[in-house]
């Protein structure tokens, strides 16, 4: 393992709509994704939109795929996204056409969080300390 604090580098959230699912992500977070050229050879084929951030900076970089033959919805994984108050961005999601499965709770001295679903089934957090 390297001297990383946080050993989280990278995460993909698998997408059938990539229209839909950037609405959405753009919509909730109101962040702008950007296209990602996808990779050459045996990697070929895919359709990403990156999330904004620093590659040299704090937190994990990650991006939306669509990849053939790759579901979207329920996995083992959940991401977290991280918010001043993550009920302002709760309060953007059914708007976007998502659901809120578990509205923002306290985590006692880790803050708060919520659960949510997006357009495309997955399930993800928001993360905050207010």
């Amino acid at each position: 393992m390297s001297a990383v604090h946080n050993p989280v580098v990278w995460f993909e959230i698998y997408v059938q709509d990539m229209a839909r699912a950037r609405t959405f992500y753009e919509s909730v977070l109101q962040k702008k994704l950007e296209p990602m050229q996808p990779p050459e050879g045996d990697a070929s084929g895919f359709e990403m939109l990156a999330f904004p951030g620093d590659p040299h900076g704090p937190g994990a970089g990650g991006m939306l795929v669509k990849m053939d033959g790759v579901p979207s919805g329920g996995g083992g994984t959940l991401v977290y996204f991280a918010c001043d108050d993550c009920a302002v961005e709760q309060a953007r999601v059914e708007g976007a056409g998502g659901q809120i499965h578990k509205a923002k709770f306290s985590i006692g001295p880790y803050g708060f969080c919520a659960l949510m679903m997006d357009t495309e089934g997955n399930c993800f957090g928001l993360h905050s300390m207010k």
